[in-house]
């Protein structure tokens, strides 16, 4: 009987290795333009997309495109002058309206799309779902106490980002909300939420790391597992496919199969998906 069962359970995870959504292997991340990948994707196709784009915060120097359109982005990030994430405003409004697009098309009524941003671009963010028709949920705020100081002196020390949480602009209002499940979360490291008490939308985390999550290197903009957990346990049911078109160092995709969920991952730098692919083969997955 063991054996059998074991052939079954091997059966069913090749199974699930093999599935696709149209021609995009899913439970994996892929090398690629993220544009590109997202116009291969069927229609009403995806339970829930977290997206962490490039935030256009190396601005000054002046870059030139092709005319087949702004490419998707991945790559090293840091302060200093990144040519993937360096646009003319125009570029990064006509690449954001774009990806975004493709992401009202894709996703389910029942679908929903989380965005992580910064002053330098959410503005942009709120602008394109409006432009879209994609409907804001909520703005989360997400406090950071533990943020870097500011060593200049000339402004005040940035200590928080911004989600934005819409849906496709269904009427029906038919999106996915596990409002049972946050009340229920506690986190000893977020400050303003009791279990049992209503989620709000600022959240008290800090931009920690566990000793695991940068185990096989890390990426300058990589989220912590905690608040990809929370977003995606809220927002989607175990089964469901959750797409990340900017996955870094996979924190999203790990977070998703750690809780049971499938994913779809776009990056163009193998250095990260070397990393997410490591991380992700040590998931911590509950018995």
């Amino acid at each position: 009987m063991l054996a059998k069962k074991t052939t079954k359970t091997n059966k069913k995870a090749k199974e699930e290795a093999g599935s696709t959504v149209g021609t995009i292997a899913i439970n994996k991340i892929h090398k690629g333009d993220a544009l590109e990948y997202l116009k291969q994707i069927p229609s009403s196709s995806i339970d829930m997309v977290l997206a962490d784009p490039p935030y256009n915060l190396s601005k000054g120097s002046e870059i030139k495109f092709t005319n087949k359109g702004v490419k998707g982005f991945g790559g090293e990030w840091n302060k200093v002058m990144e040519d993937w994430d360096n646009m003319p405003f125009y570029e990064y409004l006509k690449f954001t309206l774009a990806w975004l697009a493709e992401i009202k098309r894709i996703l389910k009524p029942t679908g929903s799309v989380w965005v992580f941003g910064t002053y330098h671009n959410i503005g942009l963010i709120n602008i394109a779902y409006q432009a879209l028709d994609i409907e804001i949920i909520n703005e989360v705020v997400w406090y950071k106490r533990n943020a870097f100081p500011n060593l200049a002196g000339r402004r005040l020390t940035a200590s928080h980002e911004t989600l934005l949480w819409g849906h496709t602009g269904v009427k029906k209002r038919e999106y996915y909300f596990d409002y049972k499940k946050s009340k229920e979360i506690s986190d000893p490291s977020d400050l303003m939420k009791m279990k049992d008490k209503q989620m709000r939308t600022v959240w008290d985390i800090p931009n920690n790391k566990e000793s695991r999550e940068i185990l096989y290197g890390k990426h300058p903009t990589q989220k912590p597992l905690s608040v990809c957990k929370r977003i995606i346990s809220i927002s989607s049911k175990p089964g469901d496919l959750v797409l990340v078109p900017f996955a870094g160092a996979g924190s999203e995709c790990l977070a998703a199969k750690e809780l049971g969920r499938n994913f779809i991952g776009f990056e163009l730098d193998k250095k990260y998906i070397d990393i997410a692919s490591k991380r992700i083969s040590k998931a911590n997955i509950a018995k």
